[in-house]
């Protein structure tokens, strides 16, 4: 496992990337997957790479896994990249905004 000060410095950068509290992503996850005539259980909307970030979300520090670590670098640098400046969105990418969005970042949110 990774050492104490590299797992907290994953954590304090995962959970600046993911700025959604489990509830919003939970919900968002709800909302992005539910059709006109269906909607998934609750426990299985999204993503797997979304219910994994819900998952880490609902999870104190020491209950990490390997995997879930793996998942917390993957999401930091998926955010780093999508919110560099150099990539900066034109008004109204929402498509943008909701890939985002499947990883916990809301990019609205202050």
């Amino acid at each position: 496992m990774t050492d104490a000060l590299e797992m907290d410095a994953l954590w304090e950068d995962f959970h600046r990337a993911v700025n959604m509290t489990s509830a919003e992503l939970a919900a968002w996850l709800r909302v992005g997957d539910a059709g006109e005539t269906t909607e998934p259980l609750p426990d299985r909307a999204g993503s797997d790479a979304g219910q994994h970030v819900l998952a880490i979300l609902q999870k104190r520090r020491t209950d990490l896994t390997e995997e879930d670590l793996r998942v917390m670098e993957e999401v930091v640098d998926a955010v780093a990249e999508e919110t560099d400046p150099e990539n900066e969105p034109v008004a109204g990418d929402t498509a943008r905004r909701h890939r985002l969005m499947t990883l916990g970042h809301d990019p609205l949110k202050a």
